[in-house]
Formats: C-alpha cells, structure tokens, sequence
C-alpha cells in the first residue's frame, strides 16, 4: 500500500518506518492535510493524519477522487473527521484508541506537580541566580479532592496515579469505568464535581454535546483557587472564559498541553515569529500557568503501538 502521512516530523518518520519494515511505500509530508494540499495524495491508497489535519468533507470528496480508501489517524481524537463524508465515499477510518495510556496521564499528573511546587517559576530564578523562596508555596496533594471528567484508558490511570498520592477523586462520565470504582472513585453529576474539587482535570474526546464543557457557568461553581488541567482537547474550554477565570482568580493554577486554536501554533518553531494569536498570547502572561505544545503523547511506547480501529464500529458501540 502507498501511504501518504502528512503533518510528518522526524519523529514520524523514524518510528513509522521502523514500524513499517518494507510491507508499504511511505510517503512523508510537513504539510497539514486540507483543501490545498490534499493533491499530494495522489497516487495512494491510504492517508495518514494527525490532529490538526482537516479531514472534512471537501478533502475526503478529493481524496476519494484520487483513490484514497483508507484515512489513519496516528492519534486518539478523531473530531477532525467528518465520519459522514467519510462513509458517503466509503472510506474506512481508523485510530490509535490505545496506545499507552500513562504517556498522557503522567504528563498530566506532571503538570499538577509544575503547577503546584511552583518548578516552572523556580527554575527560571534558579538560572538567574535567585534563591529566594517567596512566592514558591506550594500544598499537600494528599487529601485535596480532584475532579476527573472522562474516565476512559487516561482518565482511569490519572485516577490510579492520583490514588496512590491520597486524593480522593470524583468522576463524570456518561460510561462509568468499574475499574476506577474498584479504586473508591465516586461518579457524580458534573456541577457536583465541579463545585467540590480542588483540583479538575479532563480526560475526554471532543464532541458538539461537550465543547466548552468548562464555560462561564462552570468555572462559576468551581471553588475558588482550583487548579485546571487540560490534556485532552482543547475546545473543550472556553479560552476567553478561562482567562476571566484567571482574572478574577477563580482560576488559581492553569496547566494545558492543548488549546482550541493550536493548529496555527503548536507542533512548528516559531520562535522567530510574532504571536498573532492575542487570546493565546495573553494566556502566556500569568506566571500561574504551564503550557506544553500538545506533546503528552510524545513518548516512545506510544510512537510504536498501534492498533486498527473502524469508526463505524466505534459509534454502534457508543449507542
């Protein structure tokens, strides 16, 4: 099979073949997969993406018309797939529903502890020669309740994780996950859980019925000072609500490795270019805020497991 993977960065390149052995032709491209790059497709059966690939309903129509027959994404979230289009050209897609859960929830629980002892502000004092201590307090974990909302393979880990620290956690989740009861997790509504954690953290795909899951109205319940944490997709917040959060002091900590307008920042150098994104450069003025370039995944186990998945299955499961 030829295979045209787009988004492609070394890291790709050298886990991919090595995965690959010589069973198929890959073709490698920087590009983003959308409208005006789809044509490099041509002449492969399958295309490999990546988050902030646009696979919608014009470029699956074009890759259909080149004889792609397969889309894979090399990735869990699949909200940039417009599954309709997808089945009206008789494309199968597929995902990474399960590569090593811990890459994302240790980097999760990373965050917290950055956020929580302060390490991203001390190590810029330390490289500067200062040593004084003020404004590094940090808390105990232990007996701080923290609100998971999705409790699927990450969610359920990040909950283990945070067992093992003292926390008593709460979950939302329309699917309760007897793995994270067998823990002592508790599932309750979601204002429940908002209002009673110190800490949240989400760990669920992007759908219409949860974009802005944390709004105005849900940051308004939050106890004042929780810390937020955000590795799963970025719409899942409401940017501009979050920095009013963050004003107000509502929001106490800020850890992201996502954000809902990423794909013209993240996962590119631009360190030699001005930030035209003024919501997402006011985010980085808050010396209570850690943000990684959606790079949680980015872990050697995850790079070489994959697994097929069909998407069509996936929603007779769901419903």
């Amino acid at each position: 099979m030829n295979v045209a993977i787009f988004s492609a960065k070394n890291y790709d390149r050298e886990f991919l073949n090595a995965a690959n052995g010589a069973r198929h032709e890959l073709r490698f491209f920087e590009p983003h997969l959308n409208e005006e790059t789809v044509s490099l497709a041509a002449g492969s059966q399958a295309a490999c993406v990546f988050v902030n690939d646009q696979v919608n309903a014009a470029v699956i129509a074009r890759l259909h018309s080149l004889g792609v027959r397969l889309i894979a994404l090399r990735c869990a979230g699949y909200n940039n797939v417009d599954h309709a289009a997808a089945t009206k050209h008789d494309i199968t897609v597929v995902r990474v529903p399960a590569y090593s859960p811990y890459a994302v929830a240790e980097h999760t629980i990373a965050l917290m502890l950055a956020l929580n002892r302060k390490v991203h502000r001390a190590y810029n004092r330390v490289r500067e020669g200062n040593f004084a201590l003020d404004g590094l307090l940090g808390f105990d974990m232990n007996g701080k309740t923290v609100g998971v909302i999705g409790t699927g393979q990450i969610g359920s880990v990040v909950a283990q994780i945070l067992t093992g620290f003292g926390c008593p956690i709460l979950a939302f989740d329309p699917f309760p996950n007897a793995a994270c009861r067998s823990l002592g997790v508790r599932y309750v509504e979601l204002n429940e859980l908002l209002a009673q954690s110190d800490i949240i953290s989400l760990h669920c795909p992007l759908t219409r019925e949860n974009k802005y899951i944390i709004s105005d109205a849900a940051i308004a319940r939050m106890k004042t000072g929780v810390m937020l944490i955000n590795t799963s997709r970025g719409a899942l917040l409401d940017t501009v609500a979050i920095i009013e959060g963050l004003k107000s002091g509502k929001i106490g900590y800020l850890g992201l490795d996502v954000y809902e307008e990423e794909e013209e920042i993240f996962f590119e150098d631009r360190s030699g270019l001005i930030l035209s994104d003024d919501v997402f450069a006011r985010l980085l003025t808050f010396p209570n805020v850690i943000i990684t370039g959606h790079q949680a995944f980015l872990h050697a186990r995850s790079l070489v497991e994959h697994r097929r998945y069909d998407h069509r299955q996936h929603y007779e499961v769901r419903k």
